[in-house]
């Protein structure tokens, strides 16, 4: 097999900085690990080994409300030999850089973004090089994000080789991947409806015929459900023989029983909650989260992978326990559209919201914690403005999408402001 030149220089240029960043600050890893705008208790390195710890000492990992996560990363780090740990773990994280640049380089090839079944659009022309667009997922946020080794890694690659495989038409390997996103982490399984639809235009486009929208979305619901299934009850075996792993796996995303300070929305408010209203807030705000699934999928229809990309850039903001990882997979996938962003009308005020809170926001964890010359409502302020950011980004990023597809239908509007009356 060929490989690509430019591939091959990103992979060793990528895999490269890594090995240097791990030898030149030997104490990152650890330092970053305490920062709670990139640890989150579901995803934390840190807490993934006091579970391991447990799990090799026949002591149940879930006792003591610390381990949060799927049961399965528990045997895989466990056949890592002690003295061979930390430079295991530093070749592991290597590898799953590489395989994410991969599948998102396989994503940015398939040309989806710009021309799919049932859009094309008057723009595909205007495109970044596809090795470019692969080394977005060596940026510095998350690289450092990835330095920490955080399970949500595991999470991101799972979701973008489901995507790689649905815009390649490869629809039973899509649902499988996005089972294993959706088991390691709950929120990927409001990916399903777009990735079936994605996955539906792919085939259809390849077998020349469309085939029957209901039998097909049931089919591959089905898949989707079958794979969820294995790995649960694979679960259940690895957990010796208890189903305790489905309340400390998901119920945390459900009921957020930890508070722990993070990036998202949701800690300090139901830090500040009565408990008799918070069973009805916690509805609302999964309500929050879940509702913009159907609206997207139907509104930008013909576009199923900005439906993907929105809810991914949703999921940075809303999700109960968010941190800048969520934030780097949507930029990662912004750049498949070049091609809309003369159209964005924020990108200096979101960019500068953004940069704003990344500097801000640990001095101001830094007074509330350390210097103790704030409070919680200094970090949260700022974690305010960081989603206020990405809600410009995403907002503004749709807009640019209905409007590309508006000039589409009335070439005549094709640079004219539009103005509502």
């Amino acid at each position: 097999m060929v490989i690509d030149r430019r591939k091959a220089i990103l992979y060793g240029a990528a895999a490269a900085l890594r090995i240097v960043l791990c030898l030149v600050f030997p104490t990152l890893p650890d330092l970053l690990t305490g920062r709670v705008e990139i640890s989150t208790p579901v995803t934390s390195f840190k807490r993934l080994q006091e579970g391991l710890f447990l799990y090799t000492h026949n002591v149940s990992p879930y006792d003591g409300g610390v381990f949060y996560q799927a049961p399965l990363l528990l045997p895989l780090f466990a056949l890592i030999p002690s003295a061979l740990f930390s430079i295991t773990t530093v070749i592991l994280y290597i590898a799953l850089d590489l395989l994410c640049a991969n599948a998102l380089i396989q994503i940015a090839e398939s040309g989806e973004s710009a021309v799919s079944r049932l859009f094309q659009s008057p723009r595909r022309d205007l495109k970044w090089d596809t090795v470019a667009v692969g080394a977005a997922w060596v940026t510095p946020d998350g690289r450092l994000n990835r330095e920490w080794r955080p399970t949500s890694v595991f999470t991101n690659c799972a979701i973008l080789y489901a995507v790689a495989k649905a815009v390649k038409g490869r629809s039973l390997n899509a649902m499988l991947a996005l089972a294993l996103a959706s088991y390691l982490s709950l929120y990927p399984v409001l990916l399903l409806p777009p990735l079936i639809l994605l996955c539906f235009d792919r085939q259809s486009t390849v077998k020349g015929s469309p085939t029957n929208a209901a039998s097909f979305a049931a089919l591959h619901s089905a898949f989707f459900a079958g794979g969820m299934s294995v790995l649960l009850y694979m679960s259940y075996l690895t957990t010796g023989g208890s189903w305790e792993f489905l309340s400390s796996t998901y119920g945390v995303h459900l009921l957020l029983p930890d508070l722990t300070p993070n990036v998202g929305l949701w800690w300090y408010f139901f830090i500040e909650m009565f408990d008799s209203f918070r069973e009805f807030f916690l509805g609302v705000f999964w309500l929050h989260l879940a509702g913009y699934v159907g609206g997207l999928c139907f509104r930008v229809r013909r576009q199923p992978l900005f439906v993907v990309t929105t809810l991914l850039g949703l999921f940075a903001i809303f999700k109960p326990y968010p941190s800048i990882s969520d934030a780097s997979l949507y930029f990662a996938f912004l750049p498949l559209y070049r091609h809309i962003f003369p159209l964005m009308r924020y990108t200096f005020f979101a960019v500068a919201t953004l940069l704003y809170a990344t500097l801000l926001g640990p001095a101001f964890y830094y007074l509330w914690i350390y210097a103790g010359s704030g409070n919680a409502n200094f970090f949260y302020a700022i974690t305010l403005v960081w989603s206020l950011g990405l809600s410009v980004i995403v907002a503004d990023s749709l807009y640019s999408v209905l409007r590309d597809e508006w000039e589409v239908e009335r070439p005549e509007m094709k640079g004219k402001d539009v103005r509502r009356i």
